[in-house]
Order: C-alpha cells, then sequence, then structure tokens
C-alpha cells in the first residue's frame, strides 16, 4: 500500500524548492550589481555598461516572477544607472 502525503507535507517541500530557487535568483542579481559597482571604480566604461545592462534585465526577471518587489527593482535600476551617468558622464542607452 502507498503511503499518502499529508498536503502540508507536500506544501512544506514546495515550498523549500521555491525558497532555494528564489534564494539562488537574488544572489546572482547582487553578484551582478557587485561587478557592475567594480566596472565603475576600476573607470571601465564598456564593461560597465554591459553588466549594467545584464543587471536590469536580470533585476527585471526577478520582479515580473514576484522574486524581487517592483518599487525595489525600480529604485535599484535608478540609482545603478545614477550611478554609470555619474560616472562617465553621458546617459546611459541600454535598451
Amino acid at each position: 500500500m502507498a503511503v499518502k502525503k499529508s498536503s502540508a507535507e507536500k506544501r512544506h517541500k514546495q515550498s523549500e524548492v521555491r525558497r532555494l530557487r528564489n534564494k539562488s535568483a537574488k544572489s546572482s542579481a547582487r553578484t551582478c550589481a557587485r561587478k557592475f559597482v567594480e566596472a565603475v571604480h576600476a573607470k571601465d566604461s564598456e564593461r560597465a555598461a554591459e553588466t549594467l545592462k545584464s543587471l536590469i534585465k536580470e533585476l527585471d526577471t526577478n520582479a515580473r516572477k514576484g522574486i524581487l518587489k517592483k518599487n525595489a527593482v525600480a529604485r535599484k535600476k535608478s540609482r545603478m544607472t545614477k550611478l554609470y551617468n555619474v560616472a562617465f558622464g553621458t546617459a546611459f542607452a541600454g535598451k
């Protein structure tokens, strides 16, 4: 006979899988942000523009999936774009 799993056990297992997936996505976004800041401090405008573009894409994806809140993503994108514009004196045209 099969042993039936309770719905609480199933829900716990599902939430654990989601938690780990969300943790990975957040970590990836933080790593991307760190690489961007390092590129800005190194005065490498090409690499900074490239990493900013990928950072914005990653943040937007996380917001769409509900991993990060929409306003938090907007704030981070705004601050990073502002950092780029101040550091290199040009407007970022990433899209």
